[in-house]
């Protein structure tokens, strides 16, 4: 979810098939009854390898995702996925900060931007939004980057204390 900024239904509905190993991409059913394709990073590659190979219970399921706890061969639903998230950040002491799946899509954005990559129009293709507005409410401004190649603002807080001491 957070290499790919995936929704929780995106994942939730991720089937065996959706895997391209050989062209190293996912297809994933999106909003509107859409089927994006997007690179299969590799660190998202080798958590779904890993997954397959020692916690997916068997089932004959084509689902991705499954159940863990009764009712057994039965797809991981919307709330499944994410109690996982929260479950998850719970174990990593973040669970004040992360109630939800949703936070991930913002990180995602962000990190763009704090990777000095902030192309409104990259972020909103990842995130797969239709609208430049929807993606300004994800890639919040880096703030603490932006203040150290800033300047400080003329006749500002800092430049009124430096012209009062001189003039003492």
């Amino acid at each position: 979810m957070l290499d790919l900024g995936l929704r929780r239904t995106e994942v939730a509905h991720l089937r065996l098939d959706d895997v391209d190993w050989e062209a190293g991409t996912l297809h994933f059913h999106a909003k509107g009854k859409r089927i994006d394709i997007l690179p299969l990073p590799d660190t998202a590659g080798a958590a779904i390898m890993d997954y397959l190979r020692n916690g997916r219970p068997q089932t004959t399921r084509r689902e991705l995702f499954v159940r863990h706890r009764p009712p057994s061969n039965a797809p991981a639903d919307l709330d499944i996925i994410r109690n996982a998230v929260r479950y998850a950040a719970q174990r990593c002491g973040l669970e004040r900060r992360i109630r939800g799946t949703h936070i991930l899509r913002h990180t995602v954005a962000c990190r763009m931007v704090q990777r000095r990559r902030p192309d409104s129009r990259r972020i909103a293709d990842l995130l797969r939004h239709r609208s430049l507005n929807t993606t300004t409410i994800y890639a919040k401004i880096d703030l603490a980057g932006l203040s150290r190649v800033a300047m400080p603002w003329p006749g500002g807080r800092h430049e009124r204390r430096r012209h009062t001491q001189h003039t003492d």
